[in-house]
């Protein structure tokens, strides 16, 4: 059953709720209390737990002296290591012990729903004050589970000093190495494979991991078989015989050799351009060029914050998620955390072109899956990939071909 979200009034709340607690004799905890303003002050009004991990802590204690100092009500906010964060949160939700909220990637709610341990959420008019991506994020059997806050996506980052002009299909890209240069890109992978990285290249060759339906939501059907799929495997080999992938490039890998200059390229998202800009380069963030004619289109992940369906403060917590689906605290959320907002209106307030670079290259993407079925991709996908870059196949399609009768089985 749905909830809507509420403009709820504390002042007139008798409430001093407990809240579904964490252990804290494991997991840090940051509570924001009033301040002792004389009567401007809001009055208590309760305390809700919040999950984040460490990459999201510091951002929503900033926002919590922001709620407690606007609303009364206190955020108790628990710091989860991001390997435990979600198990942690199916394991104890259904037993009372976890928390009222939990913040994390959209890709959770299928794992959530599917255990009972999330409800709906309304954001009412508010749903189209959202970008379309960030809304079917958190979308799941037509329901909404999350209030979204912040969207990220891969690009092509370019080094300025080795590049001024970058060339329209990823072939002249490749062509175009400079003689300085060791690789003409650098796209990530390691030992496994790394899917999420090749992805945009992926799609320029119309070979999506699913196929959605007319609603723009995803189908169990894998979409990247066929004639699409084929001819993306085949380029693979292309782009190893190129030095544009390889097995022996991971992500620390690829990370250090943009810092040193070994090419004018990179395949990455925002996490790693303010390192890039504090080493002194100067950077471009633009779409991953077309390899196989269609646009390239990187995932979209999107962050949001999640309402447990075990939570005894669901009128508080709606409160603030109604809170956080506004204008003001998406571009607060913004400047703690230095992600895109999810909100449109607090995107367009956002002056930072290396963030609007990010959003350019993102707006043909679509949200990573967030299906059950997805869990039994990675590992195919990734070592598929691999074992074509490597040369370890003696026929890419056949591979690709195998890989999806291996998926479709682990259905």
């Amino acid at each position: 059953m749905r909830r809507s979200i509420l403009l709820a009034t504390t002042a007139g709340l008798a409430l001093t709720l407990a809240a579904c607690g964490g252990d804290a004799t494991t997991d840090e905890t940051t509570s924001a209390a009033p301040e002792e303003t004389g009567t401007s002050a809001p009055a208590a009004a309760g305390t809700l737990t919040v999950w984040v991990d460490e990459t999201r802590i510091d951002a929503f204690n900033n926002l919590s002296e922001e709620f407690v100092a606007e609303t009364g009500v206190s955020l108790d906010v628990v710091q989860k290591p991001s390997g435990d964060i979600r198990p942690d949160f199916v394991a104890q939700a259904p037993t009372g012990e976890g928390p009222d909220l939990i913040v994390g990637a959209h890709d959770w709610v299928g794992e959530f729903v599917a255990n009972g341990v999330v409800q709906p959420v309304e954001l009412g008019d508010k749903m189209g004050d959202f970008t379309e991506a960030a809304v079917n994020g958190f979308m799941y059997d037509g329901q909404l589970y999350g209030v979204p806050y912040s969207i990220e996506n891969i690009a092509l980052v370019r080094n300025n000093a080795l590049a001024t002009e970058t060339p329209a299909t990823f072939d002249e890209l490749i062509a175009a190495k400079p003689a300085e240069a060791e690789y003409p890109i650098l796209i990530q992978q390691g030992d496994a494979g790394d899917a999420y990285h090749l992805y945009p290249i992926q799609t320029s060759f119309g070979a999506p991991v699913f196929n959605t339906d007319d609603t723009g939501s995803y189908t169990s059907e894998i979409g990247m078989g066929g004639d699409a799929g084929a001819a993306f495997a085949n380029y693979l080999v292309t782009m190893a015989d190129a030095g544009a992938v390889n097995a022996s490039i991971g992500g620390d890998q690829a990370k250090q050799a943009f810092l040193d200059g070994k090419s004018p390229y990179i395949v990455t998202g925002p996490w790693w351009t303010g390192d890039f800009v504090d080493a002194g380069l100067d950077i471009s963030v633009l779409p991953v060029p077309s390899a196989g004619g269609e646009p390239s289109a990187p995932f979209v992940g999107v962050q949001g914050i999640y309402l447990s369906s075990q939570s005894e403060n669901a009128l508080l917590a709606n409160q603030f998620l109604d809170w956080v689906a506004t204008p003001d605290v998406q571009f607060k959320l913004y400047e703690f955390a230095g992600r895109t907002p999810a909100m449109t209106e607090a995107a367009d307030q956002v002056d930072d072109e290396i963030l609007a670079g990010f959003g350019e290259a993102g707006a043909q993407g679509l949200p990573m899956p967030a299906i059950p079925e997805m869990g039994s991709v990675w590992s195919f996908w990734g070592q598929t990939q691999i074992n074509i870059i490597n040369g370890d196949v003696d026929d890419p399609a056949a591979a690709w071909n195998t890989m999806i009768e291996n998926i479709e089985a682990a259905f």
